[in-house]
């Protein structure tokens, strides 16, 4: 089958990723005189267009001539510089003294951190206590603290900070374990006990593992995160994106979820994680290395639009932990000092403020606690109210937002507890807070936010959640049903991306607009906010949004007959009074379109256009919601033909005030 990006879904053959993994297995005599380090890195930078804070490479050595492979050893080099830690591991392998000559097998790794912070330490690969087995990873173990626990228990020592490190060790026990079953030459194959490991894993992963016993083969697995797998020129390659492949294999096979393999130069020897055998299907893929790097979308920004469902799965995993509490990724707040919490301020710029006006109305109706939200730059001008039962929340999508800095600046200043909300590990918002969670939305490169802000309204609202439960307000029954509700969101979100080309016939009426108005209320005049800043990001037109309620206090007199007016009317307690809103545009000539719930006929009825999603309870509404606003603006500037991932005038990170 061809790869088109428009018709993949997740998880079965999602071919996008965060964190940059390759795994390569060749016959020595088909090596040509290119090293295995210089392949590695060289693939590993065809990955670099994601992102990363750190990268590391492990290769076999020695142990060739032996069929045990007694006397073989890995030699491993990590770096954490940044996106210059590929160039510093190559400069390393160049100026060591011996350098490794391997041409057997070898894996490495690109990291974007989620557990731990960018450090060399806790770069991959992961070694096992022997040394003799490494691991890359890609996903989240959901579960490694109590894995942690029991292994640290069991005598293991852990040398990182992350999740991933569990993985080495598990296998260790696995292989230390004599079962009488799936030995090879008296000792159990590596396929058998990697496959009995991940068994005791809970979460998302996509590994290749290196073990000194099993000479030039290697074991891949995947669940949820992808894996790609390519062979021919007397070598296979695994990765977890398809550009460190292209032009080094011949033929092509996706790794399905909950499958594992043992691939050589010669073979991939398939099974799914209870043991039965698999066959994997051959995929024809026709893009070159820069289709590929967009998972075959024509940019960025539209490929990040459609990873919102991941994002938000990745950004749950792991979230709340065995006693329903939720589990921070990095703290110095005490639980009591949280109970103590009488107000709460949250922060940011654009996106962020938005995602902040969202989850005010969670917090406020969950937690009972007063909520203020504030774009970053006026709060420290405003002099705000603040002492130490103050909590403040800074959200920063690059966590060097330098408003959003400045803001924290003050609350400490003040006694507040502090709090972030980043997509980037060890950022200067998280370095300068007493608690920190993270989104897991991965790398953005389009300049307007699409994923992480879905990411920090749901971690927000996480947040409220475990505050409500600390202060009694939420009972565990009624957290676990709110927890349900949000782990559905990912399919909700599926859906809405599945109505792209509805969307699209209505840009295309709508293109040669010059102004637009955007209403909503509740939790949907955040989105209608969200909604107008796209279209005034990368459409270039001008795009004003109002709380619906609003329009006859002095916004209704710039209606007239064509003007296009966007109102967010999903269901929920505002609804009839969204639609007195609609009727009092309609009435002065405006053509309407409606972000609307399926079927709901009251609002069509009022509308020129509806943009259907489907429905769900009205404070998760708007990680739903936004997506057909989203596409919109997109669909709308690719019509313009605007840049939609280097709008003008704009930057990813804003460093200056």
């Amino acid at each position: 089958m061809q790869i088109q990006a428009q018709r993949l879904r997740l998880p079965s053959t999602r071919l996008d990723g965060v964190c940059g993994i390759i795994a390569i297995t060749r016959n020595p005599a088909a090596a040509g005189e290119q090293p295995l380090a210089g392949l590695l890195i060289d693939c590993l930078e065809r990955l670099e267009y994601r992102g990363y804070d750190s990268a590391g490479i492990a290769l076999l050595v020695g142990g060739m001539e032996s069929d045990g492979a007694d006397d073989a050893t890995i030699w491993r080099i990590r770096a954490a510089v940044s996106t210059q830690s590929l160039q510093e591991i190559k400069k390393r392998v160049q100026s060591a003294p011996r350098p490794p000559r391997s041409d057997s097998a070898g894996i490495g790794h690109t990291r974007w951190a989620t557990h731990g912070r960018p450090s060399e330490q806790n770069a991959h690969p992961h070694l096992d206590c022997t040394g003799n087995i490494a691991v890359v990873h890609n996903g989240i173990v959901e579960n490694w603290r109590e894995l942690a626990e029991e292994l640290t228990a069991s005598g293991h020592e852990l040398a990182s900070e992350t999740d991933s490190e569990v993985i080495a060790h598990l296998i260790e026990d696995e292989l230390r374990m004599d079962t009488g079953t799936q030995l090879h030459n008296n000792y159990m194959t590596t396929l058998e006990a990697t496959r009995r490991a991940l068994r005791r894993i809970t979460g998302s992963f996509a590994i290749a593992v290196l073990d000194t016993r099993s000479n030039s083969s290697l074991v891949v697995a995947r669940r949820l995160s992808p894996l790609v797998v390519g062979m021919g020129g007397g070598m296979c390659m695994a990765a977890s994106d398809l550009p460190a492949l292209l032009g080094l294999s011949g033929s092509y096979y996706v790794l399905e979820d909950g499958e594992i393999a043992e691939i050589t130069p010669e073979s991939i020897k398939a099974q799914d994680l209870d043991g039965q055998a698999r066959t994997l299907h051959p995929i024809h893929v026709s893009w070159d290395i820069e289709a590929a790097q967009k998972s075959g979308y024509d940019d960025f920004m539209g490929k990040e639009l459609h990873e919102q469902p991941t994002a938000v799965m990745d950004t749950l995993l792991g979230r709340f932990i065995s006693d329903g509490k939720l589990a921070l990724d990095e703290t110095r707040i005490t639980d009591d000092e949280l109970r103590e919490v009488d107000k709460v301020f949250i922060v940011g710029c654009g996106s962020s403020f938005h995602s902040g006006l969202v989850v005010k109305h969670a917090l406020e109706h969950w937690t009972r606690i007063p909520t203020e939200i504030d774009i970053s730059s006026e709060f420290r001008y405003r002099d705000p109210i603040l002492s130490s039962s103050s909590l403040v929340i800074g959200v920063s999508q690059s966590g060097e937002t330098m408003d959003t800095l400045q803001a924290i600046h003050l609350a400490r200043r003040l006694n507040a507890k502090v709090l972030a909300v980043s997509n980037v590990v060890d950022s200067s918002i998280t370095r300068q807070s007493d608690g920190v969670l993270y989104t897991r939305a991965g790398p953005e490169i389009g300049v307007a936010a699409t994923k992480t802000f879905s990411t920090q309204i749901v971690t927000l609202q996480m947040l409220a959640l475990y505050l409500a439960q600390l202060r009694g307000i939420l009972y565990h029954d009624e957290t676990s049903l709110i927890m349900d509700q949000l782990r559905d969101l990912p399919r909700l979100m599926q859906d809405a991306l599945d109505r792209d080309e509805a969307v699209r016939a209505v840009a295309e009426d709508i293109a040669g607009q010059r102004d637009l108005f955007y209403i909503g209320r509740n939790t949907g005049y955040p989105v209608a906010l969200e909604g107008a800043l796209k279209m005034k990001e990368i459409a270039y037109l001008r795009a004003e949004a109002y709380p619906a309620g609003e329009l006859k206090h002095g916004p209704i007199a710039l209606i007239e007959p064509g003007t296009v007016v966007l109102a967010v009317a999903t269901k929920g307690r505002l609804q009839k009074k969204m639609h007195t809103n609609i009727s009092e545009v309609k009435s002065r000539g405006a053509k309407v379109i409606a972000v609307a719930n399926d079927g709901d006929t009251g609002t069509a009825a009022l509308a020129d256009h509806v943009l259907y999603v489907p429905e769900t309870v009205s404070l998760l509404a708007p990680v739903v919601d936004v997506i057909p606003l989203q596409l919109l603006a997109y669909h709308v500037a690719r019509l313009r033909g605007c840049d939609v991932d280097r709008p003008r005038n704009l930057a990813k990170t804003v460093t200056v005030e």
